[in-house]
């Protein structure tokens, strides 16, 4: 009899991280869940999970607080019996010139964004070895792993150094059949870009080539995609979700006000 197939979702209280989960639990997954400040959010969660016929398990999880906040992903894959895929969703950043950032403040988004991830695959990917059957990693990075942004230098740096440690995970992980990905993107309607449950559609963004913000359900599909069996020979890869942003090169920006960039 085949093993139910499990994930964990960090940050899965709102935003990407609450329609991935949501996404995967369509997928048949059982679905364990973190949070770090809204409790009552991950219920929602774990509610949306459970009414698909589902498990859901919830976790709290700080990731300022490391080394130790990292076994809360032990803590779930004990509680759901086997872990099968992780996905490093939860993040923070800033909006400060460089000059004026603080080493706590760096620090913080280092460790959240960066450090963290970097532990709980640690963890992950011990237990998928140990199962003996391979698993899925998926790092949810950001357009700016790729194209920088002013005010941003520490969650430029910290995205940046995930997209890159996904590609070592990637080739040192194969050989225990364990693929690594990233999803990379752009602005979405979340609590982060304080758009959360928006109609994408009605918000224009000049600045983008499909002239909208993106869907946190649009980002879930991608990452279930890598998740899923259609992604088997898919690793070491960076997934903009982004609307066509990043081509957009050094005029890049959901800030632009005008479609002039359209005509040469």
């Amino acid at each position: 009899m085949d093993q139910q197939r499990t994930a964990v979702v960090t940050g899965a209280d709102s935003g990407i991280g609450r329609a991935t989960a949501v996404r995967l639990a369509e997928m048949g997954m059982d679905v364990g869940i973190t949070w770090n400040s809204d409790q009552e959010g991950a219920e929602e969660t774990a509610g949306e999970v459970r009414a698909l016929g589902r498990r859901a398990e919830i976790e709290h999880m700080d990731l300022s607080l490391l080394p130790e906040a990292a076994a809360a992903i032990d803590a779930l894959g004990d509680r759901l019996g086997r872990l099968d895929a992780l996905v490093n969703n939860a993040g923070t950043g800033t909006s400060t010139p460089f000059l004026d950032l603080h080493h706590e403040a760096v620090r913080t988004v280092i460790d959240i964004d960066l450090i963290g991830p970097f532990l709980c695959s640690q963890r992950a990917a011990r237990r998928m070895i140990a199962q003996g059957d391979g698993g899925r990693i998926v790092n949810v990075t950001s357009v700016h792993e790729h194209q920088p942004r002013v005010g941003a230098a520490p969650y430029c740096a910290a995205k940046g150094g995930l997209g890159l440690l996904t590609q070592v995970m990637a080739l040192e992980l194969a050989e225990h059949g364990i693929n690594v990905n990233a999803v990379a993107p752009g602005e979405i309607a979340t609590p982060m870009t304080g758009n959360e449950g928006a109609d994408v559609t009605e918000h224009r963004r000049p600045g983008v080539p499909l002239g909208r913000p993106g869907d946190a359900r649009e980002v879930a599909a991608v990452v279930a995609f890598l998740v899923g069996p259609d992604g088997s020979y898919v690793t070491g890869a960076s997934w903009p979700v982004d609307g066509g942003m990043l081509r957009m090169g050094p005029q890049a920006g959901s800030h632009l006000e005008s479609d002039s960039w359209r005509r040469p």
